[in-house]
């Protein structure tokens, strides 16, 4: 099978850029939260979306963040950009879903990634095929067996635990081909989420499972090792309860990430919820935005102009599909942009993480100060560049209403 999956850069623009075409899909319905992207999709929809890709072999590479990711991933780096460089993101825990709801952000459903893995263990049709990579030593075999011993939707055919090691060793040749021989349509790594993503992301080239993720403790509740929660207990909120009467070791995470939730809560979530209750929405301003292009070389630079709004975004999606037709430095000039909304700087995202996975440059530029408010709320303000670039050729514009 021939690999053109292309290998995520991060911000190593030194490096060679995968070879083009690199798809991302600005087309997505994609909303921020805490600084990460999150697809506004109900368990049936994502369900229905890794079903399809793993039955036409088409890349999906999805994330999974729940306030640990989020938290965690507020210090930057290419822990938070896997998310966001991520073909599907979806909100694996009730304090996101609680944000949204504040936020007036249409993220109304928590899929977890275990659930949706029993959903498609349940789910009736053609069966996929799954690889599970790494858990405890023995655990991901005692899974494999428990999950084969019974009739489902999902059948194990191969596993993997390389203990506690790096990234690199557990990157081999012979690891890499294990998985491959197996013609997986799901690869389930279990490495702790930041090495997981990591691995996910340094190996994406080699690996021909169309369908990746990291789902931590996934192979422990398929191998039994630890039960997971009720399910009226995870929609309440209070699966950590359960999680540290499994792992008691966990309690120190759960507490840090409380600590921090309180902190983002009034230093971010609530007064967004204010600002977004008490802005007054300019009609005209909205109707009146454009964007336009011009390349210049290598570079690309995107110009846009009034309020944008999940409602009118369209003209900015293709002139985001049209940027990345060919691989650019991509400059985008905000200086006469008067709102955005959590669609917009999601959107952003969007192309923050193509450029991420190609090694160019993205730079969001001249940002008003109600803006860079905004994006400063959203835990966004990582977006905005110094937008510092030598002109040299002659622009070839064109403009999108």
């Amino acid at each position: 099978m021939q690999n053109n999956f292309p290998r995520p850069a991060g911000d190593r623009a030194s490096e060679p850029g995968p070879a083009y075409p690199v798809k991302t899909d600005f087309q997505r319905q994609v909303y921020c939260l805490l600084g990460l992207p999150f697809d506004a999709i109900t368990m049936e929809q994502a369900v229905a979306k890794v079903s399809d890709a793993g039955r036409s072999r088409q890349r999906c590479f999805f994330s999974t963040p729940n306030l640990n990711f989020a938290v965690t991933s507020l210090s930057g780096g290419d822990f938070r950009d896997s998310v966001i460089r991520s073909d599907l993101s979806i909100a694996d825990g009730m304090p996101l879903v609680w944000i949204a709801h504040l936020l007036r952000v249409p993220v109304r459903e928590r899929v977890a990634g275990s659930a949706l893995f029993e959903t498609l263990r349940n789910k009736r049709g053609k069966v996929l095929l799954v690889y599970f990579f790494g858990g405890p030593d023995g655990v991901a075999e005692i899974a494999a067996d428990r999950l084969n011993a019974s009739t489902s939707g999902l059948v194990c055919v191969g596993h993997h635990s390389p203990g506690f090691d790096s990234i690199e060793n557990m990157s081999s040749a012979a690891a890499l081909a294990d998985i491959n021989a197996s013609r997986a349509d799901l690869l389930v790594v279990a490495l702790g989420a930041r090495k997981g993503q990591a691995w996910i992301e340094r190996n994406l080239p080699q690996l021909q499972v169309p369908v990746v993720s990291h789902l931590g403790a996934v192979v422990n509740f398929v191998a039994g090792t630890v039960a997971r929660a009720p399910v009226w207990l995870g929609q309440l909120g209070g699966e950590w309860l359960w999680r540290i009467k499994e792992e008691p070791s966990l309690w120190k995470r759960y507490l840090g990430d409380g600590l921090m939730l309180l902190r983002l809560m009034a230093m971010h979530v609530i007064p967004c919820a204010v600002a977004t209750r008490l802005h007054r929405r300019d009609a005209g301003a909205v109707a009146a935005a454009q964007v336009s292009l011009a390349t210049q070389g290598n570079q690309c630079t995107i110009t846009a102009r009034g309020a944008w709004e999940d409602g009118n975004l369209a003209p900015l999606r293709a002139a985001f599909d049209i940027a990345t037709q060919a691989p650019s430095h991509v400059r985008v000039d905000f200086s006469a942009v008067t709102h955005i909304d959590s669609a917009c700087i999601a959107l952003l995202m969007l192309l923050y993480g193509h450029q991420s996975k190609i090694g160019l440059r993205f730079e969001l530029c001249d940002v008003q100060p109600a803006v860079q408010r905004l994006l400063r709320l959203f835990c966004a303000d990582y977006l905005v560049g110094s937008g510092q670039d030598s002109r040299q050729d002659k622009p070839v514009s064109m403009s999108m209403q």
